[in-house]
């Protein structure tokens, strides 16, 4: 499937660039683990970075009830969603051409409140396996003040685009023939250190696998 461009997921700046296939758009949020919600409170715009999920064409954001950026969020308002990943700096010959790699989704839309304890239960365990994947299994569930306190929106990924950039710099012909810097990309990557445990738990409790296991 492809994602369907609209006025506002258009892109118009660096059309080489965009990456119409919806797939693609699902691979960018799966890897990513902040994104930043955009919205207007009282005239003026707010960024607010938070955790997500995502299942299916569905995006989920939370947070506390008493968060008025959330509460606005989910009013009926405009939103724009966006998670972006750097996978390296991109040294050019010039310093105009320097730039970075990167995959980047934008989500336009209109976020709608989750209500329901079954209906915030399955959109908190999405959220929850997205950061911790076996966390939902493992540790205890929320209880129903916890679900209470807990606001939860999703927003609906039909209006959305891709962005990536990959490769080497773009250097100016004259910049290349002149050899005047090094050029080339950096790589960066993200990766997990070692776990360390609460100095609350009783001695000799075992790392569970769904933690050591991630890399």
């Amino acid at each position: 499937m492809t994602l369907s461009p609209t006025p506002r997921s258009t892109i118009k700046r660096g059309k080489n660039r965009a990456v119409t296939d919806r797939s693609a758009l699902h691979a960018v949020l799966d890897a990513g683990l902040v994104c930043h919600l955009a919205v207007v409170v009282d005239g003026a715009p707010v960024v607010l970075p938070t955790g997500y999920g995502r299942d299916g064409d569905t995006l989920y954001l939370h947070g506390s009830t008493g968060a008025r950026t959330l509460r606005e969020a989910g009013s009926g308002v405009p939103v724009s969603v966006a998670v972006t990943l750097l996978d390296g700096i991109v040294y050019a010959r010039s310093v105009f051409d320097h730039s970075m790699n990167y995959r980047c989704a934008v989500v336009h839309g209109t976020a709608v409140p989750v209500t329901g304890d079954e209906a915030k239960s399955h959109a908190l365990r999405v959220l929850t396996e997205h950061l911790s994947p076996g966390s939902w299994e493992h540790a205890r569930r929320p209880s129903a003040r916890e679900l209470a306190a807990t606001s939860v929106l999703a927003l609906d990924l039909a209006e959305a685009s891709v962005k990536i950039r990959t490769g080497p710099p773009s250097d100016e012909d004259e910049d290349v023939e002149a050899g005047i810097a090094w050029a080339g990309v950096l790589p960066i990557r993200e990766s997990f250190g070692t776990p360390e445990p609460c100095p609350l738990l009783p001695e000799g409790t075992a790392v569970p696998e769904h933690v050591s296991a991630r890399r």
